[in-house]
């Protein structure tokens, strides 16, 4: 299959100068997606240069910061415009653990959607304060409680889907971010009977960089779980 890896960055110059070589030479069958928000400390000059001088790597330099969700749903347009088969989205700040890539790549063969899950086995989580944990832990309660979506990590961000998947989504629709674009692309999924599997990872916070969560990414996601409920039920979710 014909994959992709899409990484969207914003001042992570640091980071994605280490991250983009090790994943080639790891995976030198796979192409990079990075999705810019043109970040001032110059990730998207970086990317450019580096991708004149080797044909898997692309670059996406978006207008300004626009947001995790846009910058995901323009990969994955991309992503099908130009015939990859499958997609690999994961963050820029190595709090993915790059190796964990081949297991993604290994289960897209037999499911749909693969999730990298930070809580399927135990709670799988280092360098977060303890709030920072409950809020994360509750809400992905709260989301199978409220959508019944079948899933221990609904709001994590590493993740692998077939271009199936994605075409069966109306795209220009999803306009939510952070963890609820996370939620909404798993419930929509999950309710057009693709086929979902969860795997255990270990989830270690950024060592460099600014983390981009914020308290309008929290509620964004409160409210998106009860929109998705009644957009179900009056059978809206195209």
């Amino acid at each position: 299959m014909k994959s992709i890896i899409l990484i969207p960055t914003y001042n992570e110059i640091d980071n994605i100068q280490k991250l983009v070589p090790y994943l080639l030479s790891k995976y030198p069958e796979v192409s990079i997606l990075v999705i810019d928000d043109n970040s001032p400390d110059g990730t998207h000059k970086w990317v450019k240069d580096f991708a004149e001088n080797d044909q898997r790597v692309h670059l996406i330099k978006r207008a300004g910061k626009m947001g995790l969700g846009t910058a995901y749903v323009e990969g994955y347009k991309y992503m099908l415009t130009n015939g990859f088969d499958v997609a690999v989205q994961m963050d820029a700040d190595y709090s993915h653990n790059p190796d964990d890539v081949k297991i993604f790549l290994e289960h897209i063969k037999n499911y749909d959607l693969v999730i990298g899950s930070r809580y399927i086995k135990g709670v799988n989580v280092v360098n977060w304060p303890i709030s920072r944990l409950l809020l994360s832990y509750f809400a992905n309660m709260y989301t199978r409680i409220i959508t019944g979506l079948p899933i221990k990590d609904g709001t994590g961000g590493f993740k692998c889907f077939r271009s199936e998947v994605l075409r069966s989504i109306n795209l220009d629709k999803i306009k939510s971010n952070g963890y609820s674009f996370q939620i909404e692309m798993n419930y929509i999924a999950w309710k057009k009977g693709f086929k979902i599997f969860e795997f255990p990872i270990v989830f270690t916070d950024r060592f460099q960089g600014t983390s981009k969560m914020s308290k309008k990414i929290v509620h964004e996601a409160i409210f998106m779980v009860w929109k998705l409920r009644c957009r179900s039920l009056f059978g809206r979710l195209d």
